[in-house]
This record gives structure tokens, sequence and C-alpha cells, in this order.
């Protein structure tokens, strides 16, 4: 069975993004790029928001074109290209490109048949959804890389739990 594995940059307080989100503040050097697309290159699918989702496809399907992309940029855009995604949205039209399908609506039975079906792990993206997939006890791992700066205020990674996850 596949694993659902939730990989997110966070500050030391706790943010994934700052106001307006902001990433700026995100440290990510070529090895710590190399390591991501390592990681990556192993999933089955991306299972992303919208607005993950939107982010990604505003970049990375051309970011190889410049000359002057360093490699592992280059060698992500050709992941992101050619990896399934599903994405998670009420609004984007059906036809979303890349090798996307769109979803409109989280279903915990549609998601563990998506697990069960052979493949490599499936890489979650998004701070809504991920929220959405921890609170219906979804998430099989969590893989989270710790920048050392605080960024005082802007969305956390774990949103105030109801109660614990199902």
């Amino acid at each position: 069975m596949r694993k659902i594995i939730l990989s997110f940059q966070v500050s030391l307080d706790g943010f994934m993004e700052g106001p307006h989100a902001d990433i700026s503040w995100h440290r990510v050097d070529a090895e710590l790029h190399e390591h991501f697309n390592d990681q990556l290159r192993t999933m089955g699918a991306f299972l992303d928001g919208r607005v993950t989702y939107e982010l990604m496809a505003g970049y990375w399907p051309t970011a190889d074109q410049d000359p002057d992309c360093p490699p592992a940029i280059a060698d992500f855009a050709a992941i992101w290209r050619e990896m399934p995604k599903y994405v998670y949205s009420r609004t984007l039209p059906e036809e979303a490109g890349w090798y996307t399908t769109v979803v409109r609506e989280v279903d915990a039975g549609q998601v563990r048949a998506l697990k069960a079906a052979p493949g490599g792990d499936l890489a979650l993206g998004g701070a809504e959804l991920a929220d959405s997939f921890r609170r219906l006890g979804l998430i099989d791992e969590y893989w989270i890389y710790v920048h050392p700066v605080l960024v005082g205020r802007g969305t956390p990674l774990f949103k105030a739990a109801d109660s614990p996850p199902a």
C-alpha cells in the first residue's frame, strides 16, 4: 500500500509561509534541492490543492528553458512535468494539463483507493489540503524541514485541531 507523505518547509515558529504567501525566507541551496528531487522522483503522484498547483504550474513547466537554470531546478522541472498530479479544486477546469486529474472533493474512500493502487508513494502539498487530509487521518508520514528563521505570522503548518485525527 502506498503512503501519503506530507513534506513541508517551516520556520522555527511553525509557519509554512509568511504574510501574503511569502516564502522568501526558505533556505534552499543546491544540496537541499537535490535532496528534495531525490525524494520526489520516487513518488507515484503529487496530491495538491488548487493554490499550490497554480503556483507550481506558473513556474515549473518552463523553468528549465532558461539557459542559466541551475541543474537542480532543471531536474525538478522535468520531475514535476512528468509526474501524475491530482489537484483538489472546485474551481479549476477539468482539463488542467501536465498529467493532471482534477478532483472536486476530498473523499476518504477515494483517497484510500488511490493509496491501494500500484506505484510509488503520494506527495501531499498545500496547507488547506493537508489540513483536510490530517483531519481525516489520511497522512501516513510527515517530512518537515525546519528553516532557522522566525517568521512571526503567516500560514501555520498545523491548524488547531477540533479533536485528534481519525
